[in-house]
C-alpha cells in the first residue's frame, strides 16, 4: 500500500501529542502530593521517557508487534528496529507507527506510579518499570493489537488502550499499593494536595494530548480520526459532568480536583471505544465511568488500602468500565474493523470484551506481584521511615522543589 503523506503527518503529530501526555501526567500527579515529594513524583513520569524509549527501540517494539509466537508474544525480528526503514504499516512508514506506539509504552508504566507515590525507592522504580514494561505491557499489547495476537483474533475491541494501557496499569497499581503498604500515619492523617493549580494544569494538558492518543490510533487522517476526536472530547466532557454531579450531591460542594478527576476518568473510559461508538454513546460512557470511578476512589477509605493518587480507582476501574461498555455501544457501521455491540444485537461482543478484561487484568495482577517481589529482593522496594519523613526529594534526589 502506498504511503500517504497526510496520514503520516497526522500520526507524527499525534505521536508528539501523546509524548506531551507524560509531562502532563507528571504535573497532574505532582500537584497532589506533599511539597517534600513533588520532584520525586515528577521524576516518575519524566524518567520513564528516556528509559522506556530506549527499551522500546532495543526490543520492546519487536516483542509487542513482531511476528507472533503462538499469539502470545512477538519475535525478535525487529530487535534494535532493524529491517523497518523501507517498511510500511498500512499507509504510514513503519517507523512512524513505531514512534506512535513508543509513546504509549512510555506513559503506561508511569500511570502506575500514582499508587506508590511518596514511598518507593527511585532505584526500585527504575527496575520495576523495565521489568513491568517487558513482562506485562509488551505481551498484552501483542495479544490485543498485533494481528496474530490471541485476543485480536478472538475479536476484542480496544481502539486506543482501554485494556492494554489503563486496565493493566490500574490493576497493577492496586497490587503495588497492597504490596508496598500505606504511607506513614495513613489513613489517620490524609495528605492534602500541595498545589491543585499544578494538578488542574496537568489535567488540561492531558485532555489536549489525548486527542493524539485516541484520534491518532485511527492511523489515518480521515473520517475515523474525526470520529475518534469527537468521541474523545465528549467522553471527557461526560466524565467531568458526571463526577461534578455525583460529588456535588454526595459532598455538598463541587471541587476542582473532582472535575479534573472526572474528565480523566471520562478520557480513560472512552479510550477503548473512541473509534467504535457514536458521539452520543461517548457522553454516556464518560458519565457512567465517572460515577463508577467516584465510588472506586471512595472504596480505598472503606477498605483501607493506600492508592495515593487513585491510579486504580480511575485508570483500572475506568479502563474496565470503558472496555465493557465498548461491547455494549460498538457499531460496525462506524468502523469496518469493529463489530456491533450488545445494544445493536451482538451479545457475543460483550462476552469477548469480558474475556479480554479478565485475561489482561488477571495477568497484570499476577505478573506485577511477582515483579515486585523480585525487585524487593534485588534493591528493596520502600524507602526507610526516616527517608519517608524527610521526603523523597531530598532523600532520593538531593534536591528540593521549593526553597522558600
Amino acid at each position: 500500500m502506498k504511503i500517504d503523506p497526510g496520514d503520516t503527518a497526522w500520526l507524527l503529530v499525534s505521536s508528539a501529542l501523546v509524548l506531551l501526555m507524560t509531562p502532563a501526567l507528571a504535573l497532574f500527579y505532582a500537584g497532589m502530593v506533599r511539597k517534600k515529594n513533588v520532584l520525586s513524583t515528577l521524576m516518575h513520569s519524566l524518567a520513564a521517557i528516556p528509559i522506556l524509549s530506549v527499551k522500546w527501540a532495543l526490543f520492546g517494539y519487536s516483542l509487542a508487534f513482531g511476528p507472533t509466537k503462538g499469539g502470545l508474544i512477538g519475535g525478535l525480528d525487529y530487535i534494535g528496529l532493524t529491517g523497518l526503514w523501507d517498511e510500511a504499516h498500512g499507509t504510514v512508514p513503519a517507523l512512524a507507527f513505531v514512534a506512535f506506539q513508543m509513546m504509549f509504552a512510555v506513559i503506561t508504566p508511569a500511570l502506575i506510579s500514582g499508587a506508590f507515590a511518596e514511598r518507593m525507592k527511585f532505584s526500585a522504580y527504575v527496575v520495576f518499570i523495565l521489568l513491568w514494561s517487558t513482562l506485562v505491557y509488551d505481551p498484552v499489547a501483542h495479544w490485543v493489537w498485533a494481528e496474530g495476537g490471541w485476543l485480536f483474533k478472538l475479536g476484542a475491541l480496544d481502539f486506543a488502550g482501554g485494556t492494554v494501557v489503563h486496565l493493566t496499569a490500574g490493576m497493577s497499581a492496586l497490587v503495588c499499593a497492597l504490596v508496598i503498604g500505606k504511607r506513614l500515619k495513613y489513613p489517620q492523617e490524609r495528605s492534602l494536595p500541595h498545589n491543585l493549580t499544578m494538578t488542574l494544569t496537568g489535567a488540561g494538558i492531558l485532555w489536549f494530548g489525548w486527542f493524539g492518543f485516541n484520534a491518532g490510533s485511527a492511523l489515518t487522517s480521515g473520517k475515523l480520526a474525526a470520529l475518534s476526536f469527537v468521541t474523545t472530547h465528549l467522553g471527557a466532557a461526560g466524565g467531568a459532568l458526571g463526577w461534578l454531579a455525583v460529588e456535588w450531591r454526595h459532598r455538598g460542594k463541587p471541587t476542582a480536583l473532582g472535575v479534573a478527576s472526572g474528565l480523566v476518568a471520562g478520557l480513560v473510559a472512552i479510550t477503548p471505544a473512541a473509534g467504535f461508538v457514536a458521539p452520543w454513546a461517548a457522553i454516556v460512557i464518560g458519565g457512567v465511568a465517572s460515577v463508577v470511578c467516584y465510588g472506586a476512589v471512595l472504596a480505598k477509605y472503606k477498605y483501607g488500602y493506600d492508592d495515593s493518587l487513585d491510579a486504580f480507582g480511575i485508570h483500572g476501574v475506568g479502563g474496565l468500565t470503558g472496555a465493557i461498555l465498548t461491547g455494549v455501544f460498538a457499531q460496525k457501521a462506524l468502523n469496518d474493523a469493529g463489530s456491533d455491540g450488545l445494544l445493536f444485537g451482538n451479545a457475543r461482543q460483550l462476552g469477548v470484551q469480558l474475556v479480554a478484561c479478565a485475561a489482561s487484568g488477571l495477568y497484570a495482577v499476577v505478573m506485577t506481584f511477582v515483579i515486585l517481589k523480585v525487585v524487593d529482593k534485588l534493591v528493596g522496594l520502600r524507602v526507610t521511615v526516616s527517608d519517608e519523613r524527610e521526603g523523597l526529594d531530598t532523600s532520593q534526589h538531593g534536591e528540593e522543589g521549593y526553597t522558600t
